[in-house]
């Protein structure tokens, strides 16, 4: 079966609905993985793609008769992109459902509210969330992050800029989630520290229908280059047309949601999504011939006919299967599901291959993805969810 948004949203629900009557299980039940997903509201496109890749990950293996016998259980719980609703939903998986891992939150407003709940619990947790404070192997032991830090995506987006764009003057937009503060924040400091001069710097509520008072305060400041942090693509799209309709046409380069394909059925115009590079990594981006890494080609095979790249990025659908994979590898190797097991072979990891990335943990670092892997691409360049690096790299 094809994975779309609406049989996403059907499975997940009914994963939901039968996982709430299930008791504490025994050493011989399903293994439980918990799943913190914002699969609605405004910022719901990285956990839908994710979702694709885990709902893959679970079938493939339960299809090869699970991790030593046991199938695999997802439990869904939709935060909507509320703080609220994850802090309810995290409680919920630890003390009455017993899950073995979670997955998730999707993004660092969310997680910034569950990490420590998980962390009192020991609660092996696995997340894809940016903000560098989640990352704390003293404060959250049990924590691991599977996506670079948005220090490695600030300092790709701000090499861009200053060293290929050779923009000078920066507008800093994000959005009013806790991200979308603490992301433009960092930003316009690391701009301010090389020399660059941050002329406009704004917090945007996601749901704002009129952009056009910010796009030219942006404008009549002196802007190069303007630099987005959301993963609302609404909002960004919102930023792209009213940028389209002043026919300034200023580079836009930022959060990996300016290249989601859901943007291109929201632009007024096609060209309104040129000069938008978004960011990238080298394991999900063609070469000058076209090609992407061995690893990731075998993987879109796979996919094909049955996960639906058409509006998503193919890093969240290879994440998503990546995370179900790290637990169930460290539930396989141990011979155990204890807290314990799985958070201790995932400290013992050193370059493990997966198909978004390869992942390196140890008790002292539990950042593990490549910074070298960062690059940006050109965001409408999307092809199977994959992107053609952008102008000016070598």
């Amino acid at each position: 079966m094809l994975l779309t948004r609406r049989s996403l949203a059907l499975a997940a629900a009914a994963t939901s609905a039968i996982s709430l009557a299930r008791p504490a299980h025994a050493a011989n039940e399903p293994l439980r993985i918990g799943w913190l997903a914002s699969l609605t509201g405004a910022s719901s496109a990285p956990a839908i793609g994710f979702n694709r890749g885990l709902i893959f990950a679970t079938d493939s293996i339960n299809a090869a008769g699970g991790v030593k016998g046991r199938k695999i259980e997802i439990i869904t719980r939709d935060t909507q992109g509320d703080p609220t609703k994850a802090v309810n939903a995290t409680q919920e998986l630890i003390s009455q459902l017993k899950v073995d891992a979670i997955w998730g939150p999707t993004n660092s407003g969310e997680s910034l509210a569950t990490t420590s709940i998980m962390a009192r619990s020991k609660m092996p947790n696995l997340h894809p969330c940016v903000v560098d404070s989640l990352i704390d192997v003293k404060k959250y032991p049990n924590a691991f992050r599977i996506a670079p830090s948005n220090s490695q995506w600030d300092d790709a987006v701000r090499g861009y800029a200053l060293k290929i764009l050779k923009a000078r003057k920066i507008a800093v937009i994000g959005d009013t989630t806790g991200y979308g503060v603490t992301a433009a924040k960092a930003s316009a400091e690391a701009f301010k520290k090389d020399g660059a001069e941050v002329v406009y710097l704004a917090n945007i509520d996601a749901t704002q229908p009129d952009m056009t008072p910010d796009m030219l305060r942006a404008r009549d400041a002196g802007a190069e280059v303007i630099v987005i942090w959301s993963v609302s693509t609404g909002m960004i799209a919102r930023l792209l047309n009213t940028r389209g309709t002043m026919a300034w046409n200023v580079p836009c380069v930022g959060h990996p949601s300016l290249s989601s394909g859901e943007i291109a059925s929201l632009v007024s115009n096609k060209s309104y999504w040129d000069n938008v590079y978004a960011v990238g990594y080298k394991s999900c981006s063609y070469d000058s011939a076209g090609k992407l890494p061995t690893r990731t080609e075998e993987f879109v095979k796979r996919l094909t006919g049955k996960v639906d790249l058409s509006d998503t990025l193919l890093w969240w659908v290879a994440a998503g299967f990546d995370a179900i994979n790290l637990v169930a590898k460290a539930v396989e190797t141990t011979g155990s599901s204890s807290n314990d097991a799985i958070i201790g072979y995932w400290n013992s990891l050193n370059r493990y291959p997966g198909n978004f990335g390869n992942y390196s943990f140890s008790v002292e670092q539990h950042n593990g993805y490549p910074t070298d892997e960062v690059v940006m691409s050109a965001a409408n360049s999307a092809k199977l969810g994959a992107f053609t690096l952008a102008p000016g790299y070598s």
